[in-house]
């Protein structure tokens, strides 16, 4: 594995009205895409949180790589601001960290366009689809360089094809990146998860804590055609098994 440039290690959080999640220890390597799978419930959103520093853990400790740059994080609906056009919403971060006006609308109109999007920079969000909406957030968690992205199942609520666009997407701007970001991706899907990642890590259903870690096959971008791969159909199968195996009761004294 490559350097670390995140790490969770006995990491316990408590929750009102339910037992705690963890201990949990959890490696992320740089530059690698790493896709969370669990119940709801399971704590998935709590562990991006705690790797964004937007939320602390009760005990155990979160530690960043020395010299981590910028963290980009994608919600679940894409959050932009409803009264400005793309290309504002997609500045802002470089505004706010003190770039000029005129450079942070450069480089947000190069992300925009690197995500196709290239011909809605004055378009409103209520003039996009969910799956622009969506690219528009993608370009603005990559326009300051991230060197960790973090996605809370942002195509969730899209139609497959757009989907798996995305994902292409994603895939070749984090292929072409220099240096690439870490990315972790949070999905209820396993195919997804999948074709996505290099590494899934599944957690227990009631404790978060990490009961299965798979490599997937190959690397991305994926070839044409990949998912009728077997390799990846035996991938699948073996992520969904041990998904199966941590919702089961037995997997919280197992893990």
């Amino acid at each position: 594995m490559a350097e670390p440039i995140a790490l969770l290690r006995g990491v316990t959080v408590d929750l009102v009205g339910r037992p705690p999640l963890g201990p949990i220890d959890l490696t992320v390597a740089r530059g690698e895409i790493l896709a969370l799978v669990g119940a709801s419930g399971a704590g998935k959103s709590t562990i991006l949180r705690l790797l964004a520093g937007l939320q602390q853990p009760s005990a155990g400790k979160v530690s960043r790589a020395a010299g981590l740059g910028r963290t980009g994080f994608v919600f679940q609906s894409p959050t932009l601001m409803p009264w400005a056009d793309t290309l504002s919403n997609v500045a802002l971060p470089l505004e706010l960290a003190g770039v000029s006006k005129t450079q942070a609308r450069d480089r947000a109109a190069a992300a925009l366009s690197a995500v196709g999007l290239g011909d809605r920079l004055d378009a409103r969000p209520s003039q996009l689809s969910g799956g622009m909406a969506m690219r528009a957030a993608l370009a603005r968690a990559l326009v300051t360089g991230p060197d960790l992205l973090l996605l809370d199942e942002p195509f969730a609520a899209l139609d497959s094809v757009t989907r798996r666009r995305l994902i292409e997407d994603l895939h070749a701007l984090w292929a072409t990146a220099d240096p690439r970001p870490a990315v972790v991706f949070v999905t209820h899907d396993v195919e997804e998860a999948v074709y996505l990642a290099q590494r899934v890590v599944v957690l227990a259903a009631t404790t978060g804590r990490p009961v299965a870690d798979l490599p997937t096959p190959g690397a991305p971008p994926r070839p044409d055609r990949w998912r009728a791969d077997p390799a990846y159909r035996q991938t699948v199968e073996a992520v969904a098994d041990a998904l199966e195996a941590a919702m089961a009761p037995q997997a919280e004294t197992a893990a």
